[in-house]
């Protein structure tokens, strides 16, 4: 009997997911390399970078960042606090319960991005880079080291499929750009957490306060930026900043703090937002706070429609201006054709109870349409309210609108004594007239939240959800798609009404091209929608930080011209391409997109 010998097999290589970093440096060395060059940005910073003060902010000063200095300072603390954190120094570990080696790279970008800026902007506006002092030749330097030593770091990279030997070197080539695209979307993605350990009470609300002070903090700052340039750092320091806080898990942390304490946070967000204007010194950014906040509080009613049951409408907008409309008719004002000027309770409810009218009357013949052809019913809506109050001038239809002219003249408001147009003196502080509307619209987000909150929290809201996530499911269970469907549609409409009710006296005048489906300014139907999914759909806070964004982003790039909205759309595709499920998620839509990282922790939990 002969005996056949096989060759032993070859033991496959098991890819553990663990790579080298971009750079073939040693990972000890990469990360001094990255931490060094964090601490050596900070210190530039207290150097001059220019020798004329005829670039804004005045970088010339010795022993004092000034301008977009601040904001490298920023970038390079957090690149040093995070190297330090990954080799385990005591006391940092709490800045990175889930890992630091993503933050790191993340601050470093962001770093090494607003220094280059400012050192390129330098060289265009003054004329060359013989215009840098000693100060920004080591900023550029540091800040290079800096990103060099984290990109060196190893990489958790997705394991990739073997490659076909019989593929063509062009599908080749596209599996590794596929990968590439895995990598940066694992890079950016939200880190999960480590378990926290338990905390007092008092000490997790105490952390709930300081993060609200800082989103304030950050707030005033985006808005207060007084040059072009600086507010460019500012998004780039924020984006990158934000980035590599949730990357290590220090928003989910916060997130999960605030769902602890909800009642706690809604009122600490209420102080922190009604401090506000007592931070300014004019009105010339209250100003854009107040617009901010009617287009986050009209964004939030959106999410009840689209966020909680789904729907997708593309005519809300329409809402607003029933809203503002019906306010600006019973105002007194000299152009409304009805001699009448209610009190502002009753002008606000009028308003709402017509926006929800319309909704009913728009939704009850319509919502048994679903997905796109709904969308199209309801984007039809929009423009025909727009066309019907611009032909109601007295020559193509009735005189009630005053058509393109719309109605103007819309007095200030006047609540117990209280005139929404004067200046008034608070605990010494003195406040102007959009000071008291931010003050106002503040009350009516306020309402607004509190309505979501309980509507989502109910029966109702939970019918909302099911509907959303599969609407044959939730009929065979026995919920009233069509009712559901109109409860929101009516809800959401009244929210918005609300709000233009507020609208109308801050504008003074309401006109028909205020409520297009794409007007240039926000709100409109188009950026509302993009607030809502970009913020992150069915939260509270979500909607907010998107409308915030989507208004303050486009008032601030008004110095690019005409490749503004290129710039604002190509940010926009970016962040839906590496954080789909918005800036602020709920767990429910971060585990649809991450289920690779969020499930197993889901599950551990479930078993335990």
């Amino acid at each position: 009997m002969t005996t056949q010998t096989t060759a032993p097999e070859t033991p496959r290589k098991v890819d553990t997911g663990k790579h080298a970093g971009l750079i073939g440096i040693p990972p000890q060395l990469a990360r001094a390399l990255a931490t060094g060059g964090g601490a050596l940005t900070v210190v530039s910073t207290f150097l001059a970078w220019t020798w004329t003060a005829e670039f804004p902010g005045d970088l010339t000063v010795y022993g004092y960042p000034g301008g977009l200095q601040v904001l490298v300072l920023i970038g390079g603390a957090l690149t040093a606090l995070f190297g330090l954190a990954s080799y385990g120094v005591k006391g940092l570990r709490w800045l990175t319960p889930a890992g630091a080696d993503s933050p790191l790279k993340l601050s470093a970008l962001g770093a090494f991005a607003t220094a280059w800026y400012t050192i390129l902007a330098i060289s265009f506006q003054l004329g060359g880079l013989i215009n840098l002092e000693p100060g920004g030749w080591v900023v550029a330097i540091a800040t290079l080291a800096a990103v060099l030593g984290a990109l060196a770091l190893p990489f958790d990279w997705p394991a990739s499929e073997p490659g076909d030997p019989e593929d063509t070197a062009l599908e080749q080539i596209g599996q590794q750009l596929r990968h590439l695209g895995a990598v940066l979307k694992a890079t950016f993605a939200s880190g999960t957490a480590a378990p926290a350990r338990k905390l007092p009470a008092y000490a997790e609300i105490l952390l709930i306060v300081a993060a609200l002070a800082l989103g304030l903090t950050v707030f005033t700052y985006g808005i207060g930026t007084e040059y072009d340039e600086l507010f460019v750092g500012f998004l780039i320091t924020a984006g990158f900043g934000f980035a590599a806080a949730a990357k290590a898990g220090l928003v989910g942390r916060v997130s999960a703090l605030t769902a602890k304490h909800r009642n706690v946070t809604l009122i600490g967000a209420f102080v922190a937002a009604a401090a506000f204007p007592f931070t300014q010194s004019d009105d010339q950014y209250a100003t854009i706070g107040v617009y901010i906040l009617i287009f986050a509080t009209v964004a939030l009613g959106l999410n009840i429609v689209v966020g909680l049951a789904g729907l997708l409408d593309l005519g809300y907008v329409a809402f607003l201006g029933v809203g503002a409309y019906t306010a600006a008719m019973v105002s007194g004002s000299p152009s409304s054709p009805f001699d009448i000027q209610l009190p502002f309770w009753a002008s606000a409810l009028l308003g709402a109870a017509v926006a929800m009218v319309f909704g009913v009357i728009i939704g009850a013949p319509t919502l048994r349409l679903r997905g796109d052809y709904l969308a199209i019913v309801t984007l039809g809506f929009g423009e025909i309210f727009r066309i019907a109050v611009l032909n109601m001038d007295g020559t193509s239809g009735p005189d009630i609108t005053n058509g393109s002219n719309g109605i103007s003249s819309i007095p200030n408001l006047n609540i117990l004594g209280f005139d929404f147009g004067e200046e008034h003196t608070i605990a010494g502080f003195t406040i102007a007239r959009f000071a008291n509307y931010f003050l106002l619209m503040l009350l009516i987000t306020l309402v607004v939240v509190i309505v979501f909150r309980r509507s989502s929290d109910s029966r109702i809201g939970r019918a909302w959800v099911a509907i959303r996530e599969d609407e044959t499911a939730a009929l065979a269970m026995g919920i009233n798609g069509f009712r559901v469907k109109l409860i929101a549609f009516a809800l959401g409409a009244a929210l918005a009404g609300l709000a233009g009710t507020v609208q109308a006296h801050v504008t003074y005048t309401v006109t028909p091209e205020q409520y297009q489906f794409a007007h240039v300014v926000p709100p409109n139907s188009a950026f509302l929608l993009a607030a809502v999914v970009l913020g992150g759909m069915g939260t509270i806070s979500g909607p907010l930080v998107g409308a915030a964004l989507l208004y303050l982003i486009p008032a601030k790039l008004q110095f690019l011209g005409d490749f503004q909205l290129f710039a604002f759309g190509l940010a926009l595709v970016l962040l839906m391409r590496f954080r789909p499920e918005g800036l602020i998620p709920n767990r429910r839509r971060r585990l649809e997109f991450h289920e690779d990282t969020e499930a197993p922790t889901v599950l551990s939990k479930a078993g335990a």
